[in-house]
């Protein structure tokens, strides 16, 4: 198997899940997470091929997104925009889980890899993809429970990454 093509793979199928979700939500806020989560998506599908043809780039997190997803999280609940569809908890929670298996994946590769700079770069995927679990877990306590979401977000857990 060639570990590469398989990851390029496992992150279009990832940004294609994204942009369908953000496409079946009504929801401004969700939607726009839902596709700068797809553009992470699209970005790691790029280093992974520049990976693959041993470049050298240097690949660094996109922190001044997480800032705007959690500013997008905190405008929704103060503005209460709570206009949900309750029925696409089971579709986030998919994407968790798949997230969740990216993470594995990446830190997998990166305990076997000799390369020091392939193995940061793995390194980094798997802390990004955890990232998103984190934004995944949000979603879903969002859309289940919006009343008490901010009191239980758990935004520390990306800080401290």
């Amino acid at each position: 198997m060639d570990i590469y093509k398989y990851a390029m793979q496992m992150e279009l199928d990832g940004r294609h899940f994204y942009l369908d979700l953000a496409n079946k939500t009504d929801n401004a806020g969700i939607k726009g997470i839902l596709t700068m989560m797809a553009e992470s998506e699209a970005k790691h599908y790029n280093i992974i091929l520049s990976m693959q043809k041993n470049d050298k780039t240097p690949y660094s997190t996109d922190t001044e997104a997480l800032t705007e997803i959690k500013n997008i999280f905190k405008q929704m609940k103060d503005e209460k925009e709570i206009n949900v569809d309750v029925s696409q908890v089971e579709l986030y929670k998919k994407a968790l889980e798949v997230e969740t298996n990216s993470e594995k994946f990446y830190l997998e590769r990166a305990d076997g890899e000799k390369d020091p700079h392939k193995k940061e770069i793995f390194l980094t995927l798997a802390k990004e993809e955890k990232s998103h679990c984190i934004l995944l877990e949000n979603i879903v306590n969002f859309v289940s429970q919006p009343d008490n979401w901010v009191e239980n977000s758990e935004w520390y857990h990306v800080d401290e990454e």
